[in-house]
């Protein structure tokens, strides 16, 4: 079953490293997975993100406000049973 992952940010810095991490984890490990980049603040706005990057698997936010490592993502995306793997939405994010 295709993942679907997205990589919430307006393009800054710390959004384009979160999309290069995660399109290398994904590539690394052959998951079955579409990445789908979104930077329009509106639908940003629909999930309730304050900071972004955020990454969200399959309609879950799984990370907000920061760069995850790349054995967050790995792990994030090959266990189906990972609830969220942090929640650091304290404003030190980028945008």
């Amino acid at each position: 079953m295709t993942k679907i992952i997205k990589i919430l940010g307006t393009g800054c810095p710390k959004c384009k490293a979160t999309i290069a991490l995660v399109e290398e984890v994904v590539k690394e490990n052959n998951i079955d997975a579409e990445i789908i980049k979104v930077d329009d603040i509106m639908d940003i706005m629909e999930y309730d993100v304050l900071s972004t990057p955020a990454v969200v698997v399959d309609e879950k936010i799984m990370v907000k406000g920061r760069v995850p490592s790349k054995d967050e993502v790995k792990s994030l995306l090959n266990n189906p049973f990972v609830i969220g793997l942090g929640d650091d939405d304290n404003g030190d994010g980028c945008c």
